[in-house]
């Protein structure tokens, strides 16, 4: 599988009344009839709790179930998952990237200092979190090599226009 799977997960305010009544009803059982028995269901509830999600807007989580990908939720909400899913949070909001300044040569040889501002975001949250290490450094590093191949297609000074001096300025 090479594409992102989207899952709409258990409400989550329906899920955590169930949480309520299993862990207030055993405390409650347990005290009132004086039976340590009811107190195994906290086990119970407390795998219950482990599920609970929040996605935030323009936020999503990606899915997995002992390694394998199960889906990711894109809408923002109060969730309730299986609580054996490892659960992993990946931003949708638009990020910036500042690059520092390279010294790279034009298509002439001649050295420039050049550097950019990318803004960019997470489209497929399958391909961010499985087909690279660390998706935030990839935009890092292809941006770093975008730059540097594009300074080199172009001459920073372009000497065929020397006789329209002023058309340039």
């Amino acid at each position: 599988m090479k594409e992102e799977k989207i899952i709409v997960p258990a409400n989550g305010y329906v899920m955590l009344i169930v949480f309520l009544v299993i862990f207030i009803g055993c405390i409650s059982l347990t005290i009132t009839q004086g039976q340590p028995e009811y107190l195994l269901l906290l086990p119970v509830a407390i795998l219950l709790a482990v599920g609970f999600i929040m996605v935030q807007p323009n936020g999503s989580r990606v899915l997995l179930l002992f390694g394998k990908y199960v889906g990711t939720v894109k809408k923002n909400g109060f969730y309730w998952v299986n609580p054996f899913y490892t659960k992993k949070k990946i931003s949708l909001r638009a990020s910036n990237f500042d690059s520092e300044r390279l010294k790279v040569n034009d298509k002439l040889g001649n050295p420039v200092m050049i550097s950019t501002i990318l803004v960019w975001r997470v489209q497929n949250t399958y391909k961010a979190a499985f087909d690279v290490d660390n998706y935030e450094n990839f935009v890092r590093v292809q941006t770093d090599a975008a730059v540097r191949k594009l300074a080199s297609m172009y001459p920073y000074d372009n000497f065929a226009d020397e006789g329209h001096t002023e058309d340039i300025t």
